[in-house]
């Protein structure tokens, strides 16, 4: 699934080819993705504006206005799912098997969005309501890369959780967007195991953490995130941190560090990988547990 980086180059790669320009067309080949399109926007778009994308954990937001008409403009909430991506092409080009929806616009180009399990989805929120009380997003903790997203904020909210540290984070209601990959990768950088309790963590393990989480995040996202199966970024190019992951994948695999044999467990329902000697469970812990 592309995760926060993936998600974050995708934004970076659309931006510069749609926002400013007016909307010729909405043409939805496939509506039914993870939940309805919403059908009414092929009517709704044609003739607005894209003023901006943003990005709110895995969600890109697609702002809209139509300075003419204060009665219209809003917000597309649109996630890519388990594969999906989309690519900036000519309005002209041939869709493919699984490509769902064009976003078009005024000068020929299209936001073309494929999705081959059709996981994603794209959803609408009317302006004046803020976006941010969108069901989807209202409940959502800090973004990783953000100030509020410290260790001083991670202490707080792991006081007296019992569950183990790598489900937990990836939980959206504690932060955004760090998902499995960069869970275990952050994890590994900063020598804890995943198997601890939340409710164990120091003031000084959370101050590392969050450190190591922003600094792979950021990584990951120069280096145009990871490739795993079928994601690309927006200009259709590859992420290549695939290249650099210490742990995720590679279960049974030495240790890039101390050459130990990489330990993989099934942690909520997810592959979580580790290193029996760089990440060892303190003692408080297994005495607990």
């Amino acid at each position: 699934m592309p995760e926060l980086p993936e998600v974050e180059t995708t934004r970076r790669g659309i931006a510069p080819h749609c926002v400013g320009k007016c909307v010729s067309a909405l043409i939805v080949r496939q509506g039914q993705l993870r939940w309805p399109v919403p059908l009414f926007l092929q009517d709704e778009l044609p003739g607005q504006t894209l003023l901006n994308i943003e990005r709110r954990g895995k969600y890109l937001l697609l702002h809209f206005g139509n300075g003419c008409d204060a009665g219209k403009g809003g917000t597309i909430l649109w996630h890519l799912g388990m594969s999906g991506n989309l690519r900036v092409v000519p309005a002209s080009a041939p869709p493919g098997k699984h490509d769902h929806i064009d976003l078009c616009f005024s000068d020929g180009i299209c936001l073309r969005f494929n999705d081959t399990r059709r996981f994603g989805a794209l959803l609408w929120q009317p302006a004046p309501l803020p976006v941010a009380q969108h069901k989807l997003l209202a409940h959502l903790g800090p973004e990783p890369l953000s100030d509020e997203f410290n260790g001083a904020y991670l202490l707080a909210q792991s006081h007296k959780v019992r569950t183990a540290i790598k489900p937990w984070i990836m939980d959206a209601k504690v932060v955004v967007g760090v998902g499995n990959i960069y869970a275990n990768e952050s994890l590994f950088s900063a020598k804890l195991n995943p198997l601890m309790p939340a409710g164990a963590l120091t003031r000084a393990q959370s101050l590392r953490w969050v450190a190591e989480i922003k600094r792979i995040l950021q990584h990951a996202i120069t280096r145009g995130g990871t490739t795993l199966r079928d994601f690309v970024g927006g200009d259709g190019k590859p992420g290549y941190f695939a290249q650099e992951l210490k742990v995720y994948g590679r279960g049974g695999e030495p240790c890039v560090v101390c050459g130990a044999g990489l330990i993989e467990v099934r942690l909520g329902q997810r592959s979580s990988v580790y290193c029996p000697r760089c990440q060892k469970l303190p003692k408080r812990c297994v005495q607990h547990s």
